[in-house]
């Protein structure tokens, strides 16, 4: 019982450091992007930093690669795909609608990740889980209403892109808990690489890397360079912290956490940029807050509840052994 529950905190507190690091990324990319405004090479240079980072961790023995056959690799570079097709979605569908409009749909990818779990994973849940999951999703449409303005285009691949962010959460969580059962680090050091190259050719063939061959031949600096370097260096830290709270959590409990972080990162926005938000929006933001805290303690009760049902094996308990001695008596 009590190892189950230090799992259970283990993974909150894998949890935490992903509210922290994926604040503090968000904000500062908003901060790099203001000076170097190409997204998809600023991917790449976060999968780069990712590629590096994992080889140097492997070179110093923090994980044994695990040995995959062709198969295994195949399910490798769909994920990459996956990972890469989901940014490139998120980015096209971004520049047909409005931002609060696609942050509301965005908002609806713990339902997704329900919806999937139930029609491909027979997988249920508590009706506990599902009212908690009410206020999440109401709280960010309050917390970014406003004039949603967008095309059919525009909201059909927002929907596509919530589903693939549904889709990339699941399977990171089966791909590290399922029969593969990757060390995050591992799965990183995988994909990473391949998402790199990826990011590389939807910058060349949209125009982007020239854009950016011209614009570091006048405006790289020093000291944006060094931002960059450390953009990519906080992503990795990113990405191994999210690996790993998805595999101590579960794929809802991540798109929830996403969900939490996206109104957490609206208040910061407003303390840091001196942004105005109505009535509307405030009431949104703590909606948000509550029901992502309802959810985490139903989560929490319900796995606390289903480690006390499993029975504990104790080799120095007679109870254990009267069975046997029962069989051994009836023996004689």
């Amino acid at each position: 019982m009590s190892s189950v529950r230090s799992s259970v905190d283990a993974g909150y507190l894998w949890l935490g450091l992903y509210f922290i690091l994926n604040l503090s990324l968000t904000l500062y990319n908003k901060a790099i992007l203001l000076g170097f405004r190409y997204p998809w090479t600023l991917t790449a240079i976060h999968t780069l930093c990712g590629s590096i980072g994992c080889y140097l961790l492997y070179i110093f023995g923090f994980f044994v690669p695990a040995t995959l056959g062709r198969n295994e690799n195949m399910v490798m570079l769909m994920f990459s795909v996956l990972y890469t097709i989901n940014i490139a979605i998120s980015n096209v569908s971004l520049n047909l609608v409005s931002v609060a409009f696609h942050q509301v749909v965005r908002a609806m990818t713990p339902v997704f990740t329900v919806l999937i779990s139930l029609m491909f994973l027979q997988k249920s849940y508590s009706r506990m889980i599902y009212w908690s999951l009410c206020p999440v999703v109401l709280g960010v449409a309050f917390a970014t209403a406003g004039e949603y303005d967008y095309t059919m285009m525009g909201f059909l691949l927002t929907v596509l892109g919530t589903a693939l962010a549904a889709v990339k959460t699941i399977v990171t969580n089966r791909v590290q808990v399922g029969r593969l059962k990757l060390h995050p680090l591992d799965l990183l050091f995988r994909m990473s690489p391949l998402a790199f190259v990826q990011c590389l050719c939807y910058a060349y063939f949209t125009g982007e890397l020239a854009e950016v061959q011209e614009f570091s031949a006048t405006n790289m600096t020093k000291q944006l360079a060094v931002g960059l370097l450390f953009n990519g260096i906080l992503a990795f830290a990113l990405n191994i912290v999210s690996f790993t709270a998805n595999k101590k959590t579960s794929a809802l409990t991540m798109t929830v956490a996403g969900n939490v972080k996206q109104v957490l990162s609206i208040i910061l926005a407003v303390m840091i940029f001196k942004l105005n938000i109505n009535a509307t929006n405030a009431f949104g933001i703590l909606l948000t807050l509550a029901g992502g805290a309802w959810y985490g303690k139903v989560e929490l009760s319900e796995k606390a509840a289903k480690a006390a049902m499993l029975p504990t094996y104790n080799p120095l308990s007679t109870e254990q052994h009267e069975p046997l001695q029962e069989m051994s008596s009836e023996k004689k």
